[in-house]
């Protein structure tokens, strides 16, 4: 069968072959790939006769195809065992059909995208009057059938319902209160104690401090007289206990 070729403008390799596949009505699954390898080779000639740029994935899918078509026309192997060959087209085959849905989607989109251009929007108006209007509400007959106990029914169920909020563990616990420890008060304090103490252990000074916070604003404090050279840190070795030697005068 020869194929007279109209040269038209393709997104793609794939976008031809689908295009060769509706031309000559062929099953997806079942692909003379000798006759679309050939009409597919045809294009791409024609392509080159007319200067036109190719691209290199249409060269890319031209081997592909000449790859099956080789494969196709060797003569199949017997197999000792009942095991089937693998079909040279099942890759292509699966590259063909998620192509073809997607290009399938883009069409759905591009047409919902005109039709939303088709709409127009206005912004809503209402009149006064009817923006205004409350439908009024007769109280009597709202509470005609009320009566004390049922008012009382209601009152209990909306009591149990708030009683059911309640965590029973966290509704126990008591207010915790936020600790505030200062730099200025902690740096304070050491410098006071400094001057009572020439020499004295890191470790046993962070703890003598009574929380993890006050652990944090004592070290952040001992930086600063550090800083200030009010005071001097000392280490023999590695991983042992860090002393602190005063310079404040007593």
């Amino acid at each position: 069968m020869e194929l007279t070729v109209k040269l038209q403008v393709f997104e793609g390799p794939l976008d031809l072959l689908l295009h060769l596949l509706d031309k000559n009505k062929v099953n997806i699954y079942d692909i003379p790939i000798v006759e679309i390898t050939n009409q597919y080779m045809d294009y791409i000639r024609e392509m080159q006769r007319q200067d036109l740029n190719i691209m290199s994935e249409f060269l890319v899918m031209a081997a592909t195809l000449l790859d099956i078509k080789s494969k196709m026309l060797l003569p199949k192997q017997e197999s000792e065992e009942d095991e089937e060959e693998e079909d040279p087209r099942a890759e292509l085959v699966a590259q063909l059909l998620e192509y073809k849905m997607y290009k399938y989607m883009a069409y759905e989109l591009k047409d919902r995208q005109i039709d939303a251009g088709r709409m127009m929007f206005k912004d809503p108006t209402i009149p006064k009057e009817v923006a205004a209007y409350e439908e009024p509400v007769d109280l009597e007959e709202l509470t005609a059938d009320l009566t004390l106990s049922k008012l009382n029914e209601i009152f209990q169920s909306i009591m149990r319902k708030q009683e059911d909020k309640i965590d029973p563990v966290r509704s126990k616990f008591g207010r915790i209160e936020k600790e505030e420890v200062s730099l200025a008060d902690k740096m304070s304090y050491l410098e006071d104690y400094a001057a009572g103490h020439a020499h004295f252990s890191f470790r046993s000074l962070l703890e003598a401090q009574s929380s993890k916070t006050e652990v944090i604003v004592t070290f952040l404090a001992i930086l600063e007289l550090m800083k200030t050279g009010k005071i001097m840190i000392y280490q023999d070795h590695l991983f042992d206990d860090i002393r602190i030697e005063s310079k404040i005068a007593a």
